[in-house]
This record gives C-alpha cells, sequence and structure tokens, in this order.
C-alpha cells in the first residue's frame, strides 16, 4: 500500500515537473519566435518558471528560484552587481521591521484585546458582528499586514462559532475578503503596497497611499460590506437567532480577560505616526525619498528588543518569515532580470500600441489584468513583473489601478493571497474541513468584479486631481533642493531614465 502510494507521489511529482519546463520551454520558444534576444528569452522563461513552481511546487518555490538564479548568472542574464540592486533589500528591511513590531504587539496582547471588545459588546446581533468583522479586518490589515489581520480576525470567527456551534466558513470568507481588501488602504496592508510604493518613479509615500488608495478602499469596502450581508444573509439569521438565545441564558460569547493593552496601543499608534510622517521628516532633514519611511519599522522594533532583550532572539528567528523574505529577494532579483534585459519595456510597448496612451481605457485594462493575475499566481509574483511595465507607461492613475486590481483580485480564488491560504490553513488544521474551490469562486467572482468595478469608477473620479509624474518628481526635487522649478530638462531625464 505504502509503495503504491509512493509511486502515485512520484509519478505526480514527475507530471508536475514536466508540465513546468515544458510551459517555461514553450515561453522560451514564443518569445524567440518573437524576435527578442537571447538573454530576453533565458529572462523570460526564468520567471515563467517561478511562477509555475508558486503553483504546481508551492512547498519547493525557494529552492526552484535558488536555481533559477544560478541559470541567470551562469548565462551571464544577471550579474552580480544588478542582482543586489535588484533584491530590494528596503522593501525586505521594512518587512523584517514590521514583523519584529508584530510579533511584540502580539506577545503584549494588543490583538487579544481587540478580540475580547468584541466578543464583550452588549446587545450584539448578527447583522452587526458581520459589520464589525468586516471594518475590523480591514483596518488591521491597513494597520498591520493581512496576514497578521486575518490570523486574529479568524480567531475571532473561530470563537464564536464554536460557542454558537455554528459553521464557521461563511464568516471566515467575510473576514478573508474584507481582510484583501483592506490590504490597498495603506503600504503596510500587503508586501505590493511597499512593492509598488518603492518601485514607482518617484517612490509613493504613505501620505500617496492615504490621499488616493485610503478612500477608494473604503468606498470598495462598504459596497462590498452590502453584497456579503446579502449573501451570507441566512447564516447571518442564524447567526443572531443564536446570539439572542444565548444573551436570554445570560451567558457571553467567551471568558473575558483584563488585558493591559495600553502600552501595545501606544507602540503601535506611535509606529503608525512616525511612517505617516516620514515624507515631512524626509523633507526637514534633506534624506532621500522614503528613507524613514523604510527606516521607521527597524528603529521601532530596535528599540522594543532593547526593552526586551531577552526575547530579541525570538523575535528575529521566530516572528521574522525568512523563508518567504528570501523567496521575495530571489523572486524581485529574476523580475529585475526582465527589467535589465529590456524584456518589460517590450511589453510596455506592445501594451500601448494594443491599447492607446488614454488613461479612461488603460485605468480599466490594468485592473482587469491586475485582479486576473493576481487570482491565479501569488500577487506579489505578479507585481514584481507587472510594476515596470505600469511606470514605464508613465501615467499616475495606473499605479493605482495596478495596486487596487493585485489586492480585489486576491478575493477570486482560494491562492489569490497569502491571507487566503493562512485562513484557509487554520481552518483545515482545526476542523479537518475547507472550503471547496467552486464554492469560493461563486462568492469570490461576484465580490472581485464588483470590487473592481467600484475601484475603477473612484479612481477615474480622482484621476483628474492626481499629480502627474513630473509633477511629482518636481515636488521631491524642490523640497530637497537640487532642481530649479524650471530646469524641465533634468525632471525629463529622471522620468525617462532607460531612454538615457
Amino acid at each position: 500500500m505504502y509503495k503504491s502510494s509512493g509511486k502515485k507521489v512520484a509519478m505526480q511529482t514527475t507530471i508536475r515537473m514536466l508540465l513546468m519546463l515544458a510551459i517555461s520551454c514553450g515561453v522560451g520558444f514564443l518569445t524567440h519566435n518573437f524576435g527578442l534576444n537571447n538573454q530576453q528569452v533565458i529572462s523570460s522563461s526564468i520567471f515563467v518558471m517561478i511562477i509555475m513552481a508558486t503553483l504546481l511546487f508551492w512547498k519547493f518555490r525557494l529552492a526552484i528560484a535558488f536555481i533559477g538564479i544560478g541559470i541567470l548568472m551562469g548565462t551571464n542574464t544577471l550579474n552580480l552587481p544588478t542582482f543586489i540592486e535588484e533584491c530590494k533589500i528596503d522593501v525586505i528591511l521594512f518587512l523584517v521591521g514590521m514583523m519584529v513590531t508584530v510579533g511584540v504587539l502580539k506577545e503584549l496582547g494588543l490583538f487579544t484585546w481587540i478580540i475580547q471588545g468584541v466578543i464583550g459588546t452588549p446587545q450584539m446581533t448578527g447583522r452587526r458582528f458581520v459589520i464589525v468583522l468586516i471594518f475590523l479586518s480591514a483596518i488591521m490589515s491597513c494597520a498591520v499586514d493581512e496576514v497578521t489581520s486575518i490570523v486574529f480576525t479568524a480567531t475571532l470567527v473561530f470563537q464564536v462559532c464554536d460557542t454558537l456551534k455554528l459553521s464557521p466558513m461563511p464568516f471566515l470568507m467575510i473576514s478573508v475578503i474584507a481582510t484583501n481588501i483592506g490590504s490597498s488602504g495603506t503600504m503596510m496592508g500587503n508586501p505590493v503596497g511597499i512593492v509598488i510604493g518603492q518601485n514607482i518613479t518617484p517612490p509613493l509615500s504613505f501620505l500617496d497611499f492615504i490621499t488616493w488608495s485610503f478612500p477608494v478602499m473604503l468606498a470598495t469596502l462598504t459596497v462590498s460590506m452590502f453584497v456579503l450581508l446579502c449573501w451570507y444573509r441566512k447564516e447571518i439569521n442564524i447567526l443572531s437567532e443564536r446570539l439572542a438565545a444565548r444573551r436570554q441564558m445570560g451567558l457571553s460569547l467567551g471568558p473575558l480577560v483584563n488585558i493591559p493593552y495600553k502600552s501595545s496601543l501606544a507602540i503601535l499608534v506611535g509606529m503608525i505616526t512616525f511612517i505617516a510622517m516620514h515624507h515631512w521628516l524626509e523633507t526637514r532633514l534633506g534624506l532621500a525619498p522614503n528613507t524613514i519611511l523604510i527606516v521607521a519599522p527597524l528603529v521601532v522594533a530596535g528599540v522594543l528588543m532593547v526593552f526586551r532583550q531577552d526575547r530579541a532572539r525570538h523575535y528575529i528567528e521566530n516572528d521574522v518569515e525568512w523563508w518567504t523574505l528570501l523567496f521575495f529577494m530571489m523572486l524581485f532579483a529574476v523580475a529585475g532580470s526582465l527589467k535589465h534585459t529590456h524584456v518589460t519595456e517590450e511589453i510596455a510597448c506592445h501594451f500601448q500600441n494594443t491599447f492607446g496612451s488614454e488613461t479612461s481605457i488603460l485605468t480599466p485594462v490594468i485592473i482587469g489584468i491586475s485582479a486576473l493575475g493576481s487570482a491565479l499566481v501569488d500577487n506579489v509574483v505578479f507585481v514584481a513583473a507587472f510594476v515596470p511595465v505600469v511606470d514605464k507607461l508613465g501615467q499616475t492613475p495606473l499605479v493605482w489601478a495596478m495596486l487596487q486590481g493585485v489586492c480585489l483580485g486576491g478575493n477570486i480564488t482560494m491562492i489569490g493571497s497569502t491571507a487566503n491560504i493562512v485562513a484557509l490553513g487554520m481552518a483545515e488544521k482545526r476542523y479537518r474541513s475547507s472550503i471547496k474551490f467552486f464554492e469560493w469562486l461563486k462568492v469570490g467572482l461576484v465580490v472581485g468584479l464588483i470590487s473592481c468595478l467600484i475601484a475603477w469608477t473612484g479612481i477615474a473620479f480622482l484621476s483628474k486631481y492626481m499629480p502627474t509624474r513630473e509633477q511629482r518628481l518636481e515636488k521631491i526635487m524642490l523640497h530637497q533642493g537640487n532642481v530649479d522649478s524650471h530646469d524641465s530638462s533634468y525632471i525629463y531625464n529622471l522620468s525617462e531614465p532607460d531612454k538615457h
């Protein structure tokens, strides 16, 4: 029995390996026929191989990324200086600082206090619980990150549903959908936010996200809330009945414990304020854009590690997801090889030739492509390749269209975002059951389509007020005192670096 099972697994692995290699070679053949040179062909094939690895060999994606980097360097498609530059150490350090800080906040009981606050709310109804769950998931995702948000909101869902003997799956889906929508509100909500913010010319600030993305997120979240309240109205009505019956018996939803939350809440508010002020501080200190944005979480993490020195090593070794961060570094380097070999430039030219340069046409196209890409592969994988293309198009609204598309597209399928995978893993571990693919797809597709339409409408409305790339560059140069406001040639050279 064990031998036949082992043979079956080996056969499936072999088939998937052959499929991955066949698709990668097929992409190489197609790009060669399109007239791309050898380095561009190799770069495109390796990137597609890593995409396929995330779909077919999730556990081995880092190993395959290592091999891909070796092939790129061995064929001189990617050299060592470019590899070091494209690893995006700034993004990685930002994520390290955030992970350590979140680890301390978990240990201090901040998230437990938030859960206690929800379950201790008097006169709770099913509808009110779902509304609180939606906004809590979204705001926590904005404030920390989508994975931390879903871990704690899922814990809340499990506690309530176990107490009331209800299936947690509908409410878990509601929480995941709200988390993914909320992750588009700030740079901290999703790794793609910091990747986009740091790799657009010029880099985007925290205030840019609050000004142009957060309002769109709120509109999308509100409309999606009504869709979810309607979709799950039967389950919500049952939840209301169980809550009312429990109140009549004088019982709460769980044990309430007095948690000293003030220090952890002060840390969170302090860090967000520090990050929010980064642009003002950089201007006053004459620093490069986003220097304080990247350093702020590291400084906060460092201070916390000094005060909690007995636990400092634990935070670094256990709360920092080194496996994920190493994969991100390799992925960014492979995606950087697409830019280094001018593949993204070719894609941008074909893209513009196909769809034109009208913002009103490109906005829904970018949202649609980003949502579809995020639904099929990990959104960080997609963004790493697509950011240079959107940056080359040089239109500010398209940047926000890409951000909204990748975050909202994560709701369409079970594998669309990290939050989905984490939530499903928690449910499977606790209940030995999960949500079926098409069960997820039904609600995910409806919410994904509606939310993308709302995002399109919001960006179309705000686009006339958004600064152009040249205006953003001029503002940064004036703040740094490095260029005269009339020196348009210098600003143009910065906005079109690939042409010089």
